[in-house]
């Protein structure tokens, strides 16, 4: 079974698998890797693992292909009996990334787990 997760860029989630290319809101970087840490949900094996409300030191790495345009989008209003009609229009511009991994970075969860006890030490001795 293959491994997928499920990932927030901005407001809006994404399936993202390893080898797939999306096509997601605008990101501020426009070449380069991306570390997308913000992970809803990750399958690996069959095992799902479903964060509160991230799952814990997982990541997707995703390689940012470039910008695109999405379709014009044209708004229309009209107001009656008074000769009004606007019109107004634009193109929303994404990004698109392909996904490179997915997992759960482990040595991270060791280091911060020892950083995070010495923190709590240190907060109690000073209280």
């Amino acid at each position: 079974m293959a491994s997928f997760a499920i990932v927030q860029i901005g407001s809006r989630q994404y399936k993202a698998q390893v080898g797939d290319e999306l096509i997601v809101d605008r990101l501020s970087q426009t070449n380069g890797k991306i570390n997308l840490d913000k992970v809803v949900l990750l399958s690996e094996d069959g095992k799902v693992k479903v964060g509160e409300p991230y799952v814990k030191d997982a990541q997707v790495v995703a390689q940012v292909l470039g910008e695109e345009k999405g379709e014009k989008i044209e708004v229309m209003k009209y107001r009656a009996k008074s000769r009004y009609r606007g019109h107004t229009g634009f193109r929303p511009k994404f990004t698109k990334i392909k996904v490179e991994s997915i997992g759960v970075e482990k040595s991270a969860s060791i280091k911060s787990g020892s950083a995070s006890k010495s923190a709590r030490k240190t907060t109690q001795k000073r209280s």
